[in-house]
């Protein structure tokens, strides 16, 4: 049996402890990247934070970029500009898309 929901990097799994110990990082760094709106893992129905891979990723980022001197206000400025840059980015290549399609069927 296949369980598709393995598959989501979304699906939130993991708690703060398993997450500390993968990282190897403190549950209270975790607790301040979430409080500081850095990472901020969904909530089981008791509201204990479950992570997914996809926070998981996004925290080993934020371990590097402090390790670089970066404060965390820079680090959610800095994800919140990349998700954007994503956002424009989908936007542009739907258009382009568009244009390509329209053009294809004025040629026809």
């Amino acid at each position: 049996m296949r369980l598709p929901m393995l598959d989501d990097e979304h699906v939130a799994f993991y708690t703060v402890g398993q997450v500390a110990a993968m990282l190897t990082v403190q549950q209270a760094f975790l607790r301040r990247i979430d409080d500081q709106q850095v990472v901020t893992p969904q909530r089981s129905p008791g509201g204990q934070r479950r992570y997914s891979r996809h926070d998981i990723v996004r925290v080993q980022q934020v371990v590097l970029m402090m390790g670089e001197g970066m404060t965390l206000p820079a680090i959610r400025r800095i994800i919140e500009l990349e998700r954007q840059l994503a956002e424009v980015t989908g936007e542009r290549d739907e258009l382009a898309r568009r244009l390509a399609a329209y053009r294809q069927v004025r040629r026809s």
